[in-house]
């Protein structure tokens, strides 16, 4: 099992926060996906650590929210001159919450994390072709 936890750190967190939206929440998420990882003894190693890390997260999120009812936080107070960068900002991330829930996550996969198709594929267990069809969905 090798998977550089230095090297995925940040693109976990951001998935968590991408889940729940609270920097302190996704950063406790973070640590314990990273923590049932190493402690965990029942993955076999197939070449897919990175997808058993998303793996985690997601259920380490879905966990955390059964417990707690979710409220994400507001947007935070920001400078004027900064006004444009926000409503772009504003309308991209209401275009993508009108997407389902499982297009907004390959969304943030690739876009944000910046994730290949083939490791989305693997991560999402969706076909390759079923991810770029629906990347160039009307």
């Amino acid at each position: 099992m090798s998977v550089n936890i230095n090297a995925h750190y940040d693109e976990i967190y951001r998935y968590c926060y991408f889940k729940i939206k609270n920097l302190y929440v996704a950063e406790d998420l973070t640590q314990e996906t990273f923590l049932k990882f190493i402690k965990q003894n029942s993955y076999v190693d197939r070449d897919k650590p990175l997808a058993y890390l998303y793996t985690i997260a997601k259920n380490t999120c879905i966990d955390y929210m059964r417990k707690v009812e979710y409220d994400p936080l507001n947007e935070e107070i920001i400078a004027e001159n900064e006004f444009e960068k926000v409503e772009i900002k504003k309308v991209v991330r209401d275009a993508i919450l009108t997407l389902p829930s499982d297009e907004q996550e390959l969304v943030f996969l690739r876009y944000v994390n910046e994730l290949k198709i083939g490791d989305i594929a693997k991560i999402t267990e969706i076909s390759r072709f079923a991810i770029n069809r629906k990347k160039k969905k009307p």
